[in-house]
């Protein structure tokens, strides 16, 4: 039994999705996953200084992306994604030959012009706001585009993820009060993906509670926990959560148990992990079960997304990387849009 299917979570009654949308999620699922090796070979190519990414989550990650509402400003979705979100990014419509620009820190790199780790997102014209370093920092900041969307009664929620290690910092603790104020609810959609794993500790050894979800029945919240390695499950869950944050304006807290298939970040190897669950494996079964998909069919696709993301790798090699008297640059603020020299 692998990490993330301990303690599983409660059966979910959605039923099937329909072929063409599974197909679709499978496509993008399988993207990530190529991308995300892409970014591990480079790293240990020496193209990168460091990798820390979300192959395992792609069953959860890529729903989450295709239900979200992006645009700019308060009447659509704010993001306060993690660094294992790339799969989000890529349902949400993202180039995957970004990622390899800002693991190679080339000045291309449309998230951070070269200057931040991988999988480090940041898109203006999405509401994503800037993936940080520190662990769970979002939970705090997230009630801020939330109280924003809640004084202007505007239409957009506010959906932060992170995972469960961090919720051990009092940024989760946070979120949950401000989120949770009875009269002053915040529109927000507060995930937790669950690996059972902080870096090297097991959860055991750091949580008292069984489920995190728990935590939000204190504050009055709505709450779930779900197989986040079945993408028609986590595709149900995530649009009934989604759903109930618009219509009541009131936070939710989902808890989705994930795998982490090659371990934390390169700091410790990077290495494929035999013993958990992998939510692509499991679903390609299943699309074959259904005769939606055949092997050669999947394995061809891998291929070519494979093909693909190498021959693009080839290019972000000689792309250029940032000028040394670009490091001030964007550092508080965008000088274009507020109207002059900061």
């Amino acid at each position: 039994m692998s990490a993330a299917d301990d303690r599983s979570a409660p059966p979910h009654s959605g039923t099937r999705l329909e072929p063409e949308l599974a197909l679709r999620i499978h496509e993008l699922m399988l993207r990530a996953r190529v991308l995300e090796e892409r970014l591990i070979t480079m790293y240990k190519q020496g193209d990168g200084y460091f990798w820390i990414g979300g192959p395992g989550e792609e069953a959860f990650n890529v729903p989450l992306g295709l239900l979200v509402d992006k645009g700019v400003g308060l009447d659509h979705d704010y993001l306060h994604l993690h660094y294992r979100s790339s799969a989000t990014l890529l349902a949400m419509g993202a180039d995957p030959v970004d990622s390899l620009r800002q693991m190679k820190n080339t000045a291309t790199d449309p998230y951070s012009k070269g200057r931040n780790f991988v999988c480090h997102y940041s898109a203006r014209k999405w509401n994503v706001a800037p993936v940080s370093s520190p662990i769970e920092v979002q939970y705090s900041i997230a009630p801020g585009t939330a109280m924003g969307q809640r004084r202007a009664n505007a239409k957009g929620i506010t959906i932060v993820t992170g995972g469960d290690a961090g919720t051990a910092e009092g940024d989760f603790a946070t979120c949950l009060v401000w989120s949770s104020r009875k009269g002053s609810e915040l529109p927000m959609l507060i995930l937790v993906t669950n690996n059972q794993f902080g870096i090297s500790t097991p959860y055991a050894g750091q949580h008292g509670e069984i489920r995190i979800s728990d935590r939000g029945k204190a504050f009055g919240m709505e709450t779930a926990t779900v197989d986040g390695n079945d993408p028609e499950v986590a595709y149900h869950a995530l649009k009934k959560a989604i759903d109930y944050v618009r219509t009541e304006r009131k936070p939710f807290l989902l808890e989705a148990m994930v795998s982490r298939l090659y371990g934390h970040s390169s700091a410790s190897g990077a290495n494929f992990v035999k013993d958990e669950s992998d939510c692509l494996s499991r679903f390609e079964q299943k699309l074959e079960e259904r005769k939606l998909l055949t092997r050669a069919q999947m394995d061809e696709m891998r291929a070519r997304f494979t093909q693909e993301l190498l021959d693009a790798y080839k290019r972000v090699r000689e792309e250029p990387q940032p000028r040394p008297e670009s490091i001030w640059d964007f550092v508080f603020a965008d000088k274009n849009l507020v109207g002059g020299e900061v």
